[in-house]
């Protein structure tokens, strides 16, 4: 069990339960947190736009089943189709940012 006594920021329990940055653990739990994220904004921009998956996957060129995915944090994307998801499916533009 951890011991969460010294436990003072949100950085200090994220390396307690995932570890320090770099390790495997920690990047499980990195990507995961961004698909997460990914998929909440998916939604919430299809839900906005008052579309079902059904017909946001016909706008985008892909199949429900895969915005379900996507929408559930199951599938991995590539970056080309996630703009495609939202540019043409979405009329929404897509902005990366590098930290």
């Amino acid at each position: 069990m951890n011991d969460y006594k010294n436990i003072k920021t949100f950085d200090d329990l994220i390396e307690l339960e995932h570890g320090k940055i770099g390790t495997e653990s920690r990047n499980q739990y990195e990507e995961g947190a961004q698909m997460f994220i990914v998929s909440e904004m998916l939604k919430s921009a299809r839900k906005e736009a008052n579309l079902t998956q059904e017909q946001l996957a016909e706008k985008a060129g892909t199949k429900k089943s895969y915005i379900s995915k996507l929408e559930n944090g199951k599938g991995n994307i590539q970056l080309s189709t996630l703009i495609r998801i939202f540019e043409q499916g979405l009329n929404k533009k897509i902005g990366l940012t590098f930290l």
